[in-house]
């Protein structure tokens, strides 16, 4: 039920605000948060790859949401037995 509110906040923003602005890219790391914890990995490192450049580009590369996004992705690929070196290049 959890997930289903932070998918559902995501999205919202997302309409709302734009891919772009900072409220939505917190909301996408929140929602990869609780996939991470419910080990939905692919979905997690899916909704990050497409996050972290836009995070990058438009918060800076050494922003607090920025690394923390980061961070969620490395425990994404540190948590999955099925993770390859190629997510880790990503």
């Amino acid at each position: 039920k959890a997930l289903s509110m932070e998918r559902d906040i995501y999205y919202g923003r997302l309409k709302l605000d734009g891919e772009e602005h900072e409220r939505t890219l917190m909301a996408a790391n929140n929602y990869a948060t609780g996939l991470r914890e419910l080990e939905r990995f692919e979905e997690t490192k899916a909704l990050l790859l497409k996050v972290m450049p836009v995070a990058r580009r438009i918060l800076g590369e050494s922003d607090g949401l920025t690394l923390k996004t980061r961070w969620n992705y490395a425990q994404s690929l540190y948590k999955d037995d099925g993770a390859t070196l190629d997510d880790v290049r990503e």
